[in-house]
């Protein structure tokens, strides 16, 4: 089990910037890749963006691409997205999710959502 907590969430303009932060705790973090997910009111949960367990290939959805960057901190136990140039479509509960590719391809893990609200 792994379990996972976001942060940083909040109301920001559009054009601005914020920074989510997921803290893992439980099994080894470095086994699990991690990943972004969001849903919009009324959308389905939709994929954001995805880095293997080391760190060293990351994906991205063609909507955040040269916006948004993932990364993540073994040490800490922490995975980050960097989201600048927000707009508001990209307002939504951010989730962060972990999998251990060993093992399934499945997201597993899932954390409790971070609201992010991008007013025009």
């Amino acid at each position: 089990q792994v379990q996972l907590v976001e942060s940083g969430g909040g109301l920001v303009q559009a054009g601005g910037s914020l920074r989510l932060s997921c803290a893992a705790s439980g099994r080894t973090f470095n086994r699990f890749d991690m990943g972004w997910f969001r849903q919009a009111p009324g959308k389905e949960r939709e994929f954001v963006a995805h880095i293997t367990r080391s760190g060293g290939s990351t994906y991205y959805a063609d909507s955040v691409l040269g916006r948004f960057t993932i990364s993540r901190d073994n040490a800490k136990n922490t995975m980050y997205l960097q989201m600048n140039s927000l707009k508001p479509e990209d307002t939504a509960v951010y989730y962060c999710a972990a999998r251990d590719p060993i093992y399934s391809s499945r997201w597993s893990y899932w954390g409790q959502g971070t609201q992010v609200t991008v007013s025009s």
